[in-house]
């Protein structure tokens, strides 16, 4: 389960700015109560606000470039770079490390794990490990070598086999270091997904589909969610060139046949109910996924796989733009899932960003779980939290209008547009 992730000197995040999914003392809705292990409560998940370009989404980027770099490390050749971009709106920071870590638990035990970056080498890199309450380390990795614990064994001996560009825990894992091992695990299990760019997801959606035990909990979701469709068939096809477009040039065609000859392609049907005069049901009617189902359909079925795939192993899923294309309702379902008893067994979290406001009303979410994104004059990302922001020396009250006050720049992290009647007033005539 993640603690507290934190990033610096990456994109518009410029200084050390941290969520934390640790709950707090106040006592919000009951009916959402957070995680309870042994030594701390955690929370569900997150929601971020924020105008556009405020950094919404650099913060979502930040933990899949953390993602990235851990998973991917070992796989880089000597002389990659390892795509970076650091704050560049200052002299100083632009020639400085990008800063990424996260605390989390496994196994009820605590680690905290971090490095600094640029876009060739690791510059640093730390791992600390939280039986009870005090932390011990288990490596640090600083310019001037690296430095193995007694109690991170699986770790000695392997510090010469460390490539500048790659990450030392990697390196580990690939030992079969059991620590290492986990950790990997858990960060295979801490999943970032696009709201706007979902395609790519819907094979975990299909693999789930194929699977005779995990097909009825998606198709319960879509007839709970209404989308107009009353059963979804999985359709697998070997490429055929004599179905390309007749009017496609010549080159195109004989490229595609190179490409795709012999491969086998899965596309959805939806299956719909077709009535006769009499309003009785004659047969069902397969409409193609892709081309005949709404836009917000198409994203609901491709986020679907991953949403229920983490619900299920009880990890980590961050959404960036949850709502885009979606009903208000839509997203309120999704969300809801991973307060549910029923479908949340794992204890799975959700951090997403949005600009439904709607769910500051509707969704459950306790102040602590309500995070604020917002850039300051200079360019710099700032990142608080509903629970933290005070006025005049008081914190916000459990019973105050957060939609309505969040609309009217109360808590800031909105675009700031002036009066709407001079806007309007100087729009140039067309």
């Amino acid at each position: 389960m993640l603690i507290e992730f934190t990033v610096s000197n990456f994109l518009s995040f410029k200084e050390r700015k941290s969520m934390s999914l640790q709950a707090t003392s106040i006592k919000d809705h009951p009916d959402n109560p957070p995680i309870i292990t042994e030594r701390y409560k955690l929370l569900k998940g997150a929601v971020i606000y924020g105008a556009n370009a405020s950094g919404k989404s650099n913060f979502v980027k930040a933990m899949s470039t953390m993602r990235r770099l851990v998973l991917k490390s070992f796989e880089k050749s000597s002389t990659q770079d390892l795509d970076i971009t650091p704050f560049l709106l200052h002299t100083g920071s632009e020639s400085e490390p990008s800063l990424f870590e996260v605390l989390f638990l496994v196994n009820n035990i605590r680690y905290r794990y971090g490095f600094e970056v640029d876009n060739t080498s690791v510059r640093s890199e730390w791992l600390f490990e939280a039986k009870k309450n005090i932390e011990k380390p288990l490596f640090i990795r600083e310019s001037d070598g690296i430095e193995v614990f007694p109690t991170f064994k699986e770790g000695k001996d392997l510090e010469e086999k460390t490539r500048d560009n790659t990450l030392f825990l990697a390196v580990v894992d690939q030992f079969n270091g059991t620590i290492s091992k986990a950790i990997m695990q858990w960060f295979n299990n801490f999943i970032t997904i696009s709201g706007l760019s979902h395609e790519s997801y819907k094979a975990v959606t299909f693999k789930m589909l194929e699977n005779e035990d995990q097909k009825p909990v998606l198709q319960n979701f879509y007839n709970r969610l209404d989308l107009g469709f009353d059963d979804i068939k999985i359709v697998k096809k070997t490429f055929d060139p004599n179905e390309l477009p007749k009017d496609l040039p010549e080159a195109l065609v004989k490229q595609m046949v190179t490409d795709f000859e012999g491969k086998t392609f899965i596309g959805v049907k939806t299956l719909h109910k077709k009535y006769n005069d009499k309003n009785e049901i004659e047969m069902l009617e397969e409409f193609d996924m892709r081309s005949q189902e709404s836009s917000g359909t198409n994203k609901i079925f491709n986020i679907s796989g991953p949403i229920f795939d983490v619900l299920s192993d009880g990890g980590v899923l961050i959404i960036d733009e949850l709502d885009a294309s979606l009903h208000p309702l839509l997203t309120l379902a999704v969300t809801k899932l991973f307060n549910s008893k029923e479908h949340n067994l794992k204890n799975a979290q959700l951090v997403f960003s949005t600009h439904d406001t709607n769910l500051l009303y509707y969704g459950n979410y306790r102040r602590d779980q309500v995070f604020f994104v917002e850039k300051d004059i200079y360019g710099a990302s700032d990142l608080y939290s509903l629970a933290d922001y005070s006025e005049n020396g008081k914190k916000i009250r459990n019973d105050s209008s957060f939609e309505k006050d969040y609309i009217q720049g109360r808590y800031g992290a909105i675009p700031y547009i002036g009066d709407i009647k001079t806007l309007l007033n100087k729009w140039p005539e067309k």
